[in-house]
This record gives C-alpha cells, sequence and structure tokens, in this order.
C-alpha cells in the first residue's frame, strides 16, 4: 500500500475573472520510506502540491489518501492530529520562536502533543543530538547561524519520530555547507527508512532522492 496516493488534484486560488488553476489534475503515488524530490521552475505548483498533501491546504476537487484513508472524509480534528503525529515540517524560513532557547523550541511542540516534560526533554535532547546541535540546547535562534536554525527545524520535525517528513525548500536561505549538512542529514534518516517528500529547486540535491517528480504549469511532466 503506498502511503500518499493523489488522484486527479486540482487546486485554484481566486474566483471568477481572477481564478488561477495552481495544480490541473495531478496523479502520483509514493511508498513507505522513498525519498521523492518534487522540482519546477518557479511558480510550476510545487508547494502548492506539497501543502495538499501534508493536509495544510485543501484542494479544490480531487483526492489525497494518507495510508489508505481518503483525508476528505477525515473531520478537522481528525486532519490536526495527523499534522501533530504523523507528519513531520521543515519550511525555508526556520519558523522558530525567537524568544525560546533551540531545546524549547524542540520540547514545545512535544509538550503539545501531551508529553510529559520529562519524556519531550529526552526526545528534544535525542533529537537535537542527531543533527549535530548536542552543544546547542542552550542557545537562542539569534545565536545560532542559519543553518544551525535550520537543523533545530529538522530536529523539531523528527523529534517524535514521524511517518512522512515534508520539507519546502529546506535549502533555499542556506549557504552551500549548511545546505550541504542538512542533505547529509536528509539522507542519514532515509537509510533509517524515513519517508521523505522534499520540495526543491536545486538539481544536485533533487538527485539524492529515490525519485524526482518534475512539475510545469500544474502538472507532472
Amino acid at each position: 500500500m503506498a502511503t500518499i496516493e493523489v488522484k486527479n488534484l486540482v487546486k485554484t486560488f481566486g474566483t471568477g475573472e481572477l481564478e488561477t488553476k495552481v495544480l490541473k489534475g495531478i496523479n502520483l503515488s509514493i511508498k513507505k520510506g522513498e525519498w521523492v524530490a518534487i522540482m519546477g521552475r518557479s511558480g510550476a505548483g510545487k508547494s502548492t502540491l506539497m501543502y495538499q498533501m501534508s493536509l495544510l491546504d485543501d484542494p479544490t476537487s480531487g483526492e489525497v489518501i494518507i495510508e489508505g484513508q481518503a483525508t476528505s472524509e477525515m473531520s478537522d480534528r481528525e486532519k490536526i492530529r495527523m499534522r501533530l503525529f504523523k507528519f513531520g515540517y521543515v519550511f525555508q524560513d526556520y519558523a522558530l520562536l525567537p524568544e525560546l532557547t533551540a531545546l524549547e523550541n524542540v520540547v514545545l511542540p512535544l509538550l503539545m502533543e501531551k508529553y510529559s516534560r520529562a519524556d519531550a526533554i529526552q526526545h528534544a535532547e535525542g533529537a537535537l543530538k542527531k543533527v549535530g546541535l548536542g552543544h546547542r540546547f542552550p542557545n537562542l535562534p539569534s545565536q545560532l547561524s542559519g543553518g544551525e536554525q535550520q537543523r533545530v527545524s529538522v530536529a523539531r520535525a523528527i523529534a517524535e519520530t514521524p511517518d512522512i517528513l515534508f520539507a519546502d525548500e529546506p535549502t533555499a536561505n542556506l549557504d552551500r555547507e549548511s545546505s550541504q549538512t542538512v542533505m547529509d542529514i536528509f539522507s542519514a534518516l532515509h537509510t533509517e527508512g524515513q519517508t521523505i517528500i522534499m520540495v526543491t529547486h536545486e538539481e544536485e540535491y533533487g538527485r539524492l532522492a529515490d525519485r524526482t517528480i518534475q512539475l510545469d504549469d500544474g502538472r507532472i511532466v
């Protein structure tokens, strides 16, 4: 069984004369443990497709099926639970809370998921060590480089061992060395069996994936 199936997915923004169809009937299937890179020029619909698959947005029509369950039949509460407990997210802007330390940024979502404080700290420390930041627990985001902030973001995403890791342009704001560090982390996670769906415009990083899905004008080419 596929981890994710997308069937005739359409996403439209605006109405009337301002209507723009961003996704135009996407069909694809992603297996458990697969690393898939979604690529294409700016405006091709890459991030929009990822947002539909990761339940951060609802399609205009079509279906996203997660582990055999049609998401159109899920309640909002069920979708929230899936985002919390089954998915991990890495965004290009890091999305860290500036007033919290690296450790606290990873601990907070775990506390929201009803972990005890002790268990949350244990999971967070393990995740930060996994991305090479065991020495950065007390540092605020402003005391970290861009690459280190993105690694905190990755640690937060993997702290609860998600079924699927979604990454939207995870190297977009990083220098070459930091980008390679993040990709090395992704490669290690993939070796351990992590399913990864990554949007990227960097061909060299796309080639690291098992498979590349090329989008153009809202269609798979």
